[in-house]
């Protein structure tokens, strides 16, 4: 994993863990409530559509990691294999992993979303994965951040706002 980012924010990153549902949980409502408050808890919570993204289940694949200050989380990404029947916002295949990453503000600006983006992704190509999908809400200026690694519009028949990655 690079450190570029975490080190100068005196951070330390480790693999997210049973027991992380609350990271998830919060750094979900942030990524859902970008631009405004639009979703509480209980949204995500009560919402398959919304839920889905609060947890991580590794023995479908999921997996993901944290970057932790002392005190409390300030950095995450997850990639969450979904099935075709439950898709996600950023659906594209079964096969391919719909990636969520979330900054705490406090900390955005310094390089730590690209960094944990850079992780994932080493991740997913080092288990032979062939591509990582997101979505992403008209107007939200972290497109520039994906558009920089790589990602673009997946088109077809995905959803409004779906990017990919091909690995």
């Amino acid at each position: 994993m690079s450190n570029l980012a975490s080190a100068r924010l005196g951070l330390e990153k480790r693999e997210l863990r049973s027991g992380d549902e609350a990271i998830l949980l919060e750094a979900t409502l942030i990524n859902l409530n970008w631009n405004e408050a639009r979703f509480s808890e209980r949204d995500v919570l009560s919402k398959p559509e919304f839920a889905h993204y609060a947890t991580v289940v590794p023995e479908r694949g999921d997996f993901g990691i944290v970057a932790l200050d002392r005190t409390c989380w300030v950095g995450v990404v997850w990639i969450v294999f979904l099935p075709s029947e439950h898709p996600g916002y950023g659906f594209v295949k079964p096969q391919v992993g719909e990636l969520s990453v979330c900054v705490q503000e406090t900390a955005r600006g310094a390089g730590l979303g690209r960094e944990l983006m850079n992780d994932a992704i080493s991740i997913a190509r080092s288990r032979g994965q062939g591509g990582v999908s997101l979505s992403v809400e008209d107007g939200n200026p972290a497109r520039n951040l994906y558009e920089s690694l790589g990602f673009v519009d997946a088109g077809g028949d995905t959803l409004p706002g779906t990017m990919v990655l091909e690995l």
